[in-house]
């Protein structure tokens, strides 16, 4: 593979060129963190995109009312001192006093409620499955709200504590939420100080953060997040002493990068499944052969996902059975049908389904391309023909909502929520991404978000597993693990929520 072979030589290069005694090849002395990764993100503002990498952005800009500890996953408070429930469907939440955002504006219940009742009505909104169990919030007083729930919603910390940043009110509606984008004001650890459109991200240690946030203030001044258009600029930027952190290279770069005296490569199981959509309510349109359930069943016993998990993704990776993350609560692996690797038993379902010859079709995807290759190639040995359109992940997102991916080569991270109410509303309940549209399917995942009850809660997720899978809707192809390349003058601590935490970040 050419990607290998040049690698290989632009690190022994590296290697010569940054052995100990040079010049830092980090940026401790400037004490700027550099951070390259893939993609751009087209919104800054936390709520208008749904990339991870927008997510990490967030989360080292703004907080919310809540922090979830990455080694523990219990809840701490952050925004918020303290909550209590007032019924089932009412959280109450007292405030911490004295925080300010990084325009200077003091932060109070008028933020808090801003902020959720906007997100409920604002059409931008990028996954507003996230906030569809939120009534609305109220202001008791100064440094006291409530946020009503429209159902029982017993994930409801998990969600504040990862998905819901909160704005600052007053400059969101002095400046407009257009500009708001271009210059976003949050309380987190680090403030922006410049956008470079969807190529460079500017930070700073926030001088005035609240000390008693679990955050911390962050160990390094600066940051600097630059968006690069594929894993060899990344690579590029490390080995050219341009980055001190990338992430998601090709596992096959791993042991080199171990190599160069001066890096360190990581790796860590994440919460992120990739998947293979296909779309099976027809929305790419009519007469297509993904409508049938045997060409769908076809294309599971295709593909050999064990040999990519091992092969491609490497470092332990995991083949799922069921359409979740093994540790979310109601991932019942044992409700789901199994499909094993049989080329041969694909060939015969796609006969049955009177596609004797295979056909053709079109297979989208954000994905590094020898994955997009493997699985093209998988499904070309049964006689399926996908051509590839490979594009960045907003724009190939942005088709999924459209409804345009016949076959549609992706990951999905959760947002980090350790429960299954992450992941199958957003697939499964008429959402963009839903290319299924089945009714009885999406009342069994309602149905398993609406009690507090585990017992009830795992028998209508079991069931909606057992559907999934029975019908080919949705394929688990592996479970996610991300390469780190840092600097070995960097303490770095990879978590398997797959957030990386620059605020906890330090020089050695």
């Amino acid at each position: 593979m050419r990607g290998t072979r040049w690698l290989a030589g632009c690190l022994l290069a590296a290697a010569v060129a940054v052995l100990p005694g040079t010049p830092a090849h980090a940026q401790k002395a400037a004490d700027t963190l550099r951070v390259t990764w893939r993609d751009g993100i087209p919104d800054l503002n936390p709520y208008y995109n749904s990339l991870r990498i927008g997510l990490i952005v967030a989360h080292q800009a703004w907080d919310g009312l809540v922090y979830r500890d990455p080694d523990s996953f219990t809840i701490k408070p952050l925004l918020a001192t303290s909550w209590k429930y007032i019924d089932d469907t009412t959280l109450e939440f007292e405030l911490r006093r004295g925080v300010k955002f990084h325009d200077g504006s003091p932060f109070s219940a008028d933020d808090v409620v801003y902020t959720i009742n906007t997100i409920l009505t604002d059409k931008k909104v990028a996954v507003p499955s996230n906030y569809a169990w939120i009534a609305g919030a109220e202001k008791i007083d100064d440094y006291k709200v409530r946020v009503k729930l429209k159902r029982i919603f017993p994930a409801a910390l998990e969600y504040l504590s990862m998905v819901v940043p909160i704005w600052p009110k007053a400059y969101r509606e002095r400046v407009g939420e257009e500009a708001y984008s271009k210059a976003p004001v949050g309380a987190g650890p680090y403030r922006i100080t410049k956008v470079d459109g969807v190529s460079q991200i500017d930070f700073e240690r926030f001088a005035d953060y609240y000390p008693d946030s679990p955050k911390g203030k962050p160990a390094i001044n600066k940051l600097v997040i630059r968006s690069v258009t594929d894993s060899s600029g990344e690579l590029n930027a490390l080995l050219g002493n341009k980055a001190d952190w990338i992430w998601n290279f090709p596992a096959d770069n791993f042991d080199n990068i171990n190599r160069v005296p001066t890096l360190q490569a990581l790796r860590a199981e994440s919460m992120r499944v990739g998947y293979l959509s296909i779309d099976a309510a027809g929305r790419t349109g009519a007469g297509n052969p993904l409508t049938n359930v045997k060409v769908r069943q076809a294309i599971y016993h295709a593909i050999d996902r064990v040999a990519i998990a091992k092969n491609l993704v490497q470092g332990g990776s995991r083949v799922p059975d069921a359409p979740c993350y093994p540790t979310q609560f109601g991932c019942d692996a044992a409700a789901a049908m199994r499909y094993d690797y049989n080329p041969a038993k694909a060939k015969a379902l796609l006969a049955e389904a009177g596609y004797p010859e295979g056909f053709e079709t079109e297979l989208v995807t954000y994905i590094l391309p020898q994955w997009g290759g493997a699985v093209q190639n998988y499904l070309k040995a049964v006689g399926i023909n996908a051509r590839i359109s490979q594009l960045q992940a907003s724009a190939a997102l942005q088709r999924s909502l459209e409804g345009k991916n016949p076959l549609y080569l992706a990951s999905w991270g959760s947002y980090s929520i350790n429960d299954v109410s992450a992941i199958l509303p957003f697939f499964f309940t008429g959402g963009g991404d839903d290319y299924v549209r089945d009714p009885e399917l999406k009342a069994l995942v309602e149905k398993g978000g609406a009690t507090t009850d585990p017992d009830e809660r795992r028998k209508f997720y079991s069931a909606a597993i057992k559907r999934i899978t029975e019908n080919a809707y949705w394929l688990p192809l592996h479970t996610y693990v991300t390469t780190y390349g840092i600097s070995r003058q960097l303490n770095f601590k990879p978590y398997p929520d797959e957030l990386p935490r620059f605020y906890l970040s330090s020089w050695k």
